[in-house]
């Protein structure tokens, strides 16, 4: 959620193309995260499952693995650092300097972020969530501080000539973007220290017979991982490299930005899939663990469908919070927000994580039944209509293209594996009272954002119909859940 608090001071504090750079840089960096977590993080999770009676020889391999492949990925970008920020410059050749110090940035990021993947895995195998939140929190608000001195602090300390002004005057940039990647970097080195504890019970000792199963396991976890991170990320650069030079950062900002919005429904899928996925695993052995995960599916789409009413019925709210009044001031005149133009994204997008949302629930087939080829078809297939999608419709309808596209490529990847999901490892999910909660989901959506232009009290009224409804079908099983 970090970035959906800072999102208002980026819009503030930077300008349109810093916001678009910024939504850019983190794109590519999503990509490569995937790649370096070489999906060890389920591979640990499913052979904690499989071997529980060598449960630090699995820490041993996954993390073993992963210091592996980051090495590696450094040593490459290390031999071929001009080109890659040459691709990174998209043409702006005045920029270099700039983008050689946004790259060393997220160099940094992404080798301190992938040493974290299996440290933060064992804490959540081991059902330490204080820790875990304990890490996650103070890496955040060391991001939020530095994010405040540099963008707000040093300013005002140059502007009232308080101790250092003169030597802050002789650095600092107003308004530069790079002060943001440096925040990032500096927070993720410090989690590493945060986490020593767990890094250091790493053993140098490596079983080679069980390497070989993991591996087996997870590289398709990693190119379906990959294939996700496309779906969730490569629109923002083929928008950067496909849209004239002229517009292509403001547009991927006002697409990146406005997107904030629809955080709320993508923390609480994010969020669920940290807890549900251990406990997949470790149920997985129980009788009537397909009735489990089934219950689990229905209250998560009646979860994600309120959320997904709720955001667009206050969508108004969420955007003066987040973008700024939709008439602002600048230098005495009233202009309109750019950053407003892009609230069409909103809807396409909360229903693309709420179809993400309930494909993360139906992937427990193939983890569990050691068929991850399968989440490579998935999202292989996922991925390939997002590339051509977009390189079809970019060009003429920009960032709407891209969040419609988004929706698409998810609901196919959430049908697919229902598909096959059925036919190899049978889960009796309520599909059609699933379906319902859906269908009257969107309804909803497309009445109060369309229909009456996002009106806030139409909306809510809607919303707590909603609400009302979902309650009155689902209060018998609601109450005795909560008397158990």
């Amino acid at each position: 959620m970090i970035y959906f608090v800072l999102t208002p001071i980026y819009t503030r504090a930077l300008p349109v193309g810093g916001n678009g750079i910024f939504t850019a840089m983190y794109a590519n960096a999503s990509i490569v995260n995937a790649i370096l977590a070489f999906g060890m993080e389920t591979t640990y999770f499913r052979y904690l499952q499989k071997r529980s009676d060598k449960r630090q020889q699995v820490y041993n391999n996954a993390f073993g693995l992963v210091i592996a492949v980051t090495l590696l990925f450094l040593i490459f970008c290390l031999l071929f650092l001009n080109p890659i920020i040459s691709y990174m410059q998209a043409g702006v050749a005045k920029d270099h300097a700039d983008y050689t110090f946004y790259v060393k940035c997220f160099l940094v990021i992404l080798v301190a972020d992938a040493f974290c993947v299996i440290p933060f895995a064992k804490i959540r195998a081991d059902g330490r969530p204080l820790k875990y939140a304990f890490v996650k929190c103070t890496n955040i608000l060391f991001v939020v501080l530095f994010n405040l001195f540099f963008l707000f602090g040093v300013p005002f300390i140059i502007r009232h000539h308080l101790v250092g002004s003169e030597w802050m005057a002789g650095w600092y940039r107003p308004h530069w973007v790079g002060y943001v990647f440096l925040a990032n970097a500096a927070a993720s080195v410090f989690t590493i220290v945060l986490l020593l504890p767990e890094v250091i019970q790493l053993k140098l000792k490596f079983d080679v017979s069980m390497y070989r199963e993991m591996f087996v396991y997870s590289w398709p976890v990693t190119i379906a991982s990959i294939s996700y991170i496309i779906n969730e990320s490569l629109d923002k650069n083929m928008l950067k490299h496909m849209l004239p030079q002229a517009i292509s950062d403001r547009d991927v900002g006002i697409y990146g930005t406005c997107a904030k919005i629809a955080i709320f429904l993508s923390i609480f899928v994010q969020a669920f899939r940290l807890g549900a996925e251990p406990f997949f695993f470790s149920h997985a052995k129980n009788k009537n663990s397909g009735d489990t995960y089934a219950r689990i599916m229905n209250y998560f789409v009646i979860t994600v469908a309120v959320i997904t009413v709720g955001v667009v019925a206050n969508v108004d709210i969420l955007a003066t919070v987040i973008l700024g009044k939709h008439i602002k001031e600048i230098n005495h005149h009233l202009v309109p927000n750019v950053f407003w133009e892009g609230l069409g994204v909103i809807p396409p997008l909360l229903f693309g994580y709420l179809s993400l949302g309930i494909y993360m629930n139906l992937s427990v087939w193939y983890k569990l039944s050691d068929q991850t080829k399968y989440g490579l078809y998935i999202s292989g297939i996922g991925a390939i209509l997002t590339i051509i999608l977009n390189w079809v419709f970019i060009p003429k309808y920009s960032y709407m293209a891209s969040a419609w596209i988004s929706f698409i490529a998810y609901v196919v990847m959430m049908v697919l594996s229902y598909i096959w999901g059925q036919r190899n490892y049978p889960i009796p999910y309520n599909l059609k009272k699933n379906l319902i909660y859906i269908i009257i989901a969107a309804v909803f959506v497309y009445l109060s954002f369309y229909i009456f232009n996002h009106n806030i009290f139409i909306g809510n009224a809607l919303f707590i119909l909603f609400i009302a409804g979902a309650y009155i079908v689902e209060q018998k099983e609601l109450k005795a859940i909560l008397r158990r």
